[in-house]
């Protein structure tokens, strides 16, 4: 049996008639090649659709950040342009003393520390320990494991009021109420939604190179940082930012636990701020202190943001 190519048939067709062959055009795929006309009616629809997609993502967009711009525009102004009618997006005065203000108003500065303690501590710790888990259910091999991750699964189905009073009882019980342990120590061992998504997602890693790595004599530890965790890291960031937002916006646990203002974190102090400073209608005070609240998170958000993309685009590929 005899294989043709283009190439053998262009060499072929030079020889035979004693000119050089024609290169055949390339197809481009995803364009019309008819006439100008049919190109022309292509472009336009899909010129169309990238503009109606851009004007609805926009839209979007604005009604997503309006919210922030106008915390942030009354953190700026004084106690009567709030009510002004019709409101005034951009302050005039603009009241910048309201963030030197809101440091003394109350024990913000004590607040973000321990929310940051909080959120560090449990995040970084927490997802070290569901990534391992995630690689244990994923690709050792254990008895009984897939039981066990469905009872895993099944915890998740348990609301937090259910256990509020046992998990209560015990911290009492070990002397840890009104200390920021309540609150790091369920935490630190896993997140059982992070522990499925990375477990799903490393399904797309082959077994062959672990078992490859294996018979190089390099340990499960030394496997998974080397060659798992490069693979899997958009997911980790994405994952873990979702985790922080959760931990830093947290206000059922923290006002089970903590009493003395010292200990509260940052939601406790901007409740007690809107508890106490709504009465006075100074809410310029209370949406400095929330806009200082939101910093950390888009910190995070700003840092992570090309792994949360790779993560969508990984996934998409994927599907």
């Amino acid at each position: 049996m005899t294989l043709t190519t283009p190439g053998a048939v262009a060499a072929l067709n030079s020889d035979l008639d004693g000119a050089p062959a024609r290169k055949l055009p390339k197809r481009r795929i995803g364009r019309p090649t008819g006439n100008s006309a049919g190109r022309r009616r292509w472009f336009g629809a899909y010129g169309v659709v990238n503009i109606v997609l851009t004007a609805v993502l926009s839209i979007g967009g604005i009604v997503m950040i309006a919210p922030l711009l106008w915390t942030f525009s009354t953190s700026l102004k004084t106690r009567e342009a709030v009510f002004a009618l019709p409101p005034q997006w951009i302050p005039d005065p603009v009241m910048w003393e309201n963030y030197v203000r809101v440091w003394s108003a109350g024990p913000l500065l004590s607040g973000i520390v321990n929310s940051i303690i909080v959120s560090a501590t449990v995040t970084i710790i927490g997802t070290v320990t569901s990534m391992l888990a995630a690689f244990a259910f994923a690709k050792l091999r254990l008895p009984g494991k897939n039981v066990l991750f469905l009872v895993l699964l099944a915890a998740i189905m348990i609301p937090f009021p259910t256990i509020m009073i046992p998990q209560f009882k015990l911290f009492a019980d070990l002397g840890m109420v009104d200390t920021l342990w309540p609150l790091i120590l369920p935490g630190v061992f896993g997140n059982i939604v992070m522990i499925f998504f990375i477990r799903q997602y490393l399904d797309s890693v082959p077994d062959s190179i672990i078992e490859a790595a294996k018979i190089d004599g390099a340990g499960y530890l030394r496997i998974f940082f080397t060659l798992i965790f490069p693979a899997i890291r958009p997911a980790i960031a994405a994952q873990f930012i979702l985790w922080f937002m959760a931990v830093w916006n947290d206000y059922l646990a923290p006002i089970i636990y903590l009493n003395s203002p010292e200990k509260q974190t940052l939601q406790l102090v901007i409740a007690s701020f809107n508890a106490t400073y709504a009465s006075q209608t100074d809410y310029p005070l209370i949406m400095a202190a929330s806009f200082i609240a939101l910093i950390p998170v888009l910190a995070v958000f700003v840092i992570f943001q090309r792994q949360i993309i790779e993560s969508v685009a990984l996934t998409g590929a994927k599907g």
